[in-house]
C-alpha cells in the first residue's frame, strides 16, 4: 500500500517491523524514531543512539548513512521489535547539518520515502507530501492505543529546528 498523501493510514501488524528510509538526493537525511510508551516514557532512536532490539525499547537503527552529502541510492534500517510496548512512534527524518545551523534542507526536492515491512512481508510506503521548507519532517507516525489495532499514519509534518538540544523540541514537532 502506498500511503502518497498526508493523513492516509493503513493498519499494521504488532509484530516485527522494518522501517527503510530510502533517497538518492545528495543529503545527509538522517531516520529517526522518536516513541512514547504506554507509561508515557519518551525516548528518541537516531544516529548518536542506535538503540537496542534485545532490551528496551526493542527498536535499533543500522547506521547513519549519506554523510558528506553525496549522491547515489542511500538506506537506513530501524528495526522494531516490540511495537506493542508503544503508545506511538513516530517516525522522522532531518538533514542533520541544516538542523544545526538552522538552515532549511533539501526535503522538497528530494526522493525521501519510508518502507514499513512486517515480519510476513507485508509493506507499505510512506511518501513526504508537503511542499514546505524545513530541515527536520516527521514522516509517518505508528498510533498504536486503538483497541481495533495499530495504524501507520502519513504525517508529512514538516518543521525547522535552530539546533537539537531537547527532546521536547521533537515533541512539540509531533504532537
Amino acid at each position: 500500500m502506498r500511503l502518497k498523501q498526508k493523513g492516509e493510514e493503513s493498519f499494521i501488524s504488532l509484530k516485527n517491523l522494518t522501517v527503510t528510509m530510502n533517497w538518492t538526493t545528495a543529503a545527509d537525511f538522517d531516520l529517526a524514531a522518536l516513541y512514547k510508551t504506554k507509561s508515557d516514557a519518551t525516548g528518541l532512536i537516531y544516529f548518536g543512539d542506535l538503540g537496542k532490539l534485545d532490551n528496551f525499547p526493542f527498536m535499533a537503527l543500522n547506521k547513519d548513512e549519506g554523510v558528506g552529502d553525496s549522491a547515489g541510492n542511500k538506506q537506513e534500517i530501524l528495526t522494531i521489535a516490540k511495537l506493542n510496548e508503544m503508545k506511538y512512534v513516530w517516525l522522522l527524518c532531518w538533514d542533520y547539518n541544516r538542523v544545526k545551523v538552522g538552515e532549511k534542507a533539501r526535503f522538497k526536492d528530494s526522493d525521501v520515502q519510508l518502507t514499513i515491512t512486517d515480519q510476513a512481508g507485508q509493506s507499505s510506503t510512506v511518501e513526504l507530501d508537503s511542499n514546505e521548507e524545513s530541515n527536520v519532517c516527521c514522516l509517518a507516525v505508528i498510533d498504536n492505543t486503538s483497541a481495533s489495532g495499530a495504524m501507520l499514519i502519513n504525517a508529512s509534518r514538516p518543521a525547522t529546528l535552530h539546533g537539537l538540544k531537547t527532546l521536547e523540541q521533537l515533541l512539540e514537532i509531533v504532537q
